[in-house]
């Protein structure tokens, strides 16, 4: 089984996202980096294609180079990633399909609720496999979360907690990193809703299985002078009738990456931390309290699916996205058991984030979640 080319937009010099797909994608050799439009530049590309130690002849100007040479060649690329700021989403994704090329993208899957609308459409013509890298549904105890929800453990599912605190733009922000997000243009309509609450509505919903069906949104840019959100606080009600809170902030000064996800049920309930991956923390109703390790022999298919390693040996970040690779090349092979996020994750991601902006800005209070 030959290995898929991978080619990719976005990623070039300073990129924080560019490096991690590349890690992901060829952690578990089925999968090679090839090609790409790295940068903004035909020299910036070149210089992203030696650090990615590709044949430089495959490092081009743009992507309508990369996709015309490409659809030459003897061994083009099998599937196209966008690791490029929001704005560029819709425009790449749009170009890889017509050419016939599947995607995988970074989230969210567009700047605005209206471009997504429009990229499902194409999804749908093109008939072609689409993926978002919603990175931590990747992760081994992320699925035995889901899979044990699934099967009753904790119940009917009562109350829904999620928080991703950060705290790197607390101040004035500095780098390219934080110049395209809070950039409305680049980024679209949300700030921190869109960079770390969408991942964060995304995991609630895989997790629990349960959709939101209305939400109230109190969103601002604390930092003077932005123009985007740096600090969210979202109410949510689930379709079963439960209740959610989502907290996303990037200004909470000490904080790192503490994405958490608390779910309670009448049964049960259970508490995981991105800090802390590997231990998955059970309450049952009778007062014991279960630590639940990654490597454990008791996990379930989907888990055990996405380790690596024995328990005692940490799988993190690297691992998780590289099983959203390892899944959506199955998915190219026609293979079952994916788990890849698709346009339907897209659509309701970008719906989030345009109506928790929108409820926000009109003081709506409560309002209904519309795809």
């Amino acid at each position: 089984m030959r290995r898929l080319r991978m080619g990719m937009v976005g990623g070039g010099p300073g990129a924080f996202i560019g490096p991690i797909h590349r890690i992901a994608a060829e952690l578990d050799r089925e999968i090679e980096l090839v090609a790409g439009a790295f940068g903004s530049t035909l020299e910036r590309s070149r210089a992203a294609g030696d650090a990615y130690r590709i044949d430089p002849s495959r490092a081009y100007g743009n992507l309508a180079e990369l996709l015309a040479a490409e659809a030459t060649r003897d061994d083009p690329i099998d599937f196209i990633t966008i690791a490029s700021p929001n704005h560029h989403h819709l425009p790449a994704a749009r170009a890889a399909l017509a050419a016939g090329i599947p995607v995988l993208s970074d989230k969210p899957a567009t700047a605005t609720l209206a471009e997504a609308h429009a990229l499902a459409g194409l999804v749908a013509d093109a008939g072609l496999p689409y993926g978002l890298t919603y990175t931590y549904s990747g992760y081994p105890l992320v699925r035995e979360a889901r899979a044990r929800i699934a099967a009753g453990l904790v119940g009917t599912v009562r109350k829904v907690v999620v928080e991703y605190p950060q705290g790197w733009l607390a101040g004035e922000g500095a780098g390219k990193q934080a110049e395209w997000r809070l950039d409305p243009a680049r980024a679209g309509e949300g700030g921190a809703i869109a960079d770390i609450g969408v991942h964060a509505f995304h995991l609630a919903e895989f997790v629990t299985g349960l959709r939101v069906t209305r939400l109230l949104a109190d969103l601002a840019a604390v930092v003077p002078g932005r123009r985007l959100d740096d600090d969210c606080q979202v109410l949510l009600r689930f379709d079963n009738g439960a209740r959610g809170v989502l907290l996303a902030s990037q200004i909470m000064l000490g904080e790192r990456n503490g994405l958490r996800l608390r779910v309670y049920g009448d049964r049960g309930a259970l508490d995981w931390r991105q800090e802390s991956p590997n231990v998955l923390t059970l309450h049952h109703a009778d007062g014991r309290t279960e630590l639940v390790q990654a490597g454990d022999a008791g996990l379930g298919d989907a888990a055990r699916a996405a380790s690596r390693t024995p328990g005692g040996h940490p799988e993190g970040y690297l691992e998780a996205f590289a099983n959203l690779y390892r899944d959506f090349a199955r998915q190219l092979r026609g293979e079952p058991g994916s788990l890849v996020p698709g346009i339907d994750e897209g659509l309701r991601g970008m719906a989030f984030i345009h109506l928790a902006v929108t409820a926000s800005r009109a003081d709506a209070g409560w309002v209904d979640f519309e795809v």
